[in-house]
């Protein structure tokens, strides 16, 4: 995965979503990857979850499990 900061990551969801407040998303990226760190597992598979899809999924999921796909070498996560 390719590390980036939850402002930034939430300046581009933002631009390809002009829908969605700003300030709503920084909070669920930052609620999403609290519950990563405090050790969050997939609801599905038991794996850690992807902070950025749980905050946009709205479930605690895994990349696998959310996407489908199992290359996570060019999606972002937040730290």
């Amino acid at each position: 995965m390719i590390k980036i900061s939850i402002e930034e990551f939430a300046k581009k969801y933002k631009k390809s979503n002009p829908d969605e407040n700003l300030k709503d998303v920084t909070s669920r990226l930052k609620d999403a990857l609290k519950r990563k760190k405090e050790g969050a597992t997939c609801n599905v598979c038991g794996a850690p979850i992807w902070a950025i899809g749980s905050a946009v999924g709205g479930f605690d999921g895994c990349f696998t499990c959310i996407t489908g796909e199992h290359d996570d070498s060019e999606d972002y996560e937040v730290f």
